[in-house]
């Protein structure tokens, strides 16, 4: 598993990044306090708490494709 936390301002920041991990084919989970939720999930990334980072959980070793997809929601 490897992680780094996301940053989704807007509604359409929501739809690309949904877009984007559907090109990848192992699961990808987001993390907010106690609530976790398929990454993959336009509905269910709408029910975090989208005011701060979350925390994004990718079950593969080899994300490096995934990070570099995701560099622009990806909080440095």
């Amino acid at each position: 598993m490897t992680t780094t936390h996301v940053f989704l301002k807007e509604i359409n920041d929501v739809k690309d990044f949904v877009n984007v991990l559907m090109r990848f084919g192992f699961d990808i989970d987001l993390v907010s306090g106690k609530y976790v939720v398929d990454a993959k999930s336009i509905m269910g990334i709408f029910s975090l708490d989208l005011s701060k980072p979350i925390e994004l959980r990718a079950y593969t070793e080899d994300a490096e494709d995934l990070f570099a997809a995701l560099d622009k929601y990806i909080v440095k």
